[in-house]
This record gives structure tokens, C-alpha cells and sequence, in this order.
């Protein structure tokens, strides 16, 4: 089962910097990564900055329709007005369908604000309590959201079309 895990930093630098321990546990066996991107919102900018990392992107990676449908829900739909809005339930439902619901939404987007980063990680197979432990010195925040099996082949085939 692939689990969409998300850790966030009180300081805009901190996901970048986590990015060399996500490398180091992958190097070591510790976690599967299938794909991961990184939120950097600086302070006093009106939206964060986002980028797919392309190094630790696996062969069943979403790919960049995932990670801008997601990240545009989250940073830019609100923004946009209604109109625009309107127009996006429908790719949304499509995340609800493979568990990334409202609720998942909104608590993301209530806690990456100005000053703050986040690290999104599409992984299986972690050694959980070593990822936490060399998480730990960085002091994140876990937020995660676990999907089925079902539901992770659903995700792929609406971005991927696999």
C-alpha cells in the first residue's frame, strides 16, 4: 500500500534541507519513494513555490499533472474566484476517489502558510520509526494520508493514464 506523506517545516528552507535525509533513507533501503515534490513558501510572498523531485522519481511516479493538480488546489483555486473553482471540482473528485478528500485539503492548506515548506512523498514500504527518527532533528509536522491499493492505481491511472 502507498502512503501520500506529507511533512512540514516551520521555516521555508526546511523541506529543501529534509530533501538530503529523504535521499539518504531511500540510498539505505529505509523507504520506496515513487514520487515527491517540495512546497517553499517564503514570507511576505502571496504564493509558494513547487517542484517535482525529479531525482527520486520512480518508474510508477505521478508525475506532474498529479503534483499541480494537487498543489493548484491547495495554493492557487482559492485565489482564482469561484468561476475557475467551479471548473476544477470535477478533477477534484477525482482525487477524493484515492482519499485525498476535502478534509485532507483543508488541513493542508491551513497549516503551509507564508513561512513555512512542506515535503510530499508518494512512498511504500518504510521503516517507519527510522524515517520518524531521521525526521525527528528537523522538527516537522506529520501529515499523512494513506491510500489502498485500489485507490493508488485509480491515482495512477487518472494522471499517468496506466
Amino acid at each position: 500500500m502507498a502512503t501520500l506523506t506529507v511533512w512540514k517545516f516551520d521555516t521555508p528552507e526546511g523541506a529543501d534541507e529534509a530533501e538530503g535525509i529523504l535521499e539518504r533513507l531511500v540510498k539505505e533501503q529505509l523507504i520506496k519513494v515513487h514520487d515527491a515534490a517540495i512546497v517553499s513558501w517564503p514570507s511576505g510572498r502571496k504564493a509558494p513555490k513547487t517542484r517535482q523531485l525529479n531525482s527520486m522519481t520512480g518508474p510508477l511516479a505521478l508525475g506532474g499533472a498529479f503534483w499541480g493538480l494537487l498543489f493548484g488546489l491547495l495554493f492557487f483555486v482559492p485565489l482564482l474566484g469561484m468561476a475557475v473553482g467551479a471548473g476544477v471540482g470535477a478533477l477534484s473528485g477525482s482525487l477524493a476517489d484515492v482519499g485525498i478528500d476535502d478534509d485532507f485539503i483543508g488541513s493542508l492548506r491551513s497549516r503551509i502558510e507564508p513561512g513555512t515548506s512542506a515535503l510530499f512523498v508518494m512512498s511504500s514500504d518504510a521503516v517507519i520509526d527510522k524515517v520518524r527518527d531521521q525526521f525527528a532533528a528537523a522538527h516537522p509536522e506529520l501529515i499523512h494520508s494513506s491510500l489502498s491499493n485500489e485507490e493508488e492505481e485509480r491515482l495512477r491511472e487518472v494522471f499517468t493514464g496506466q
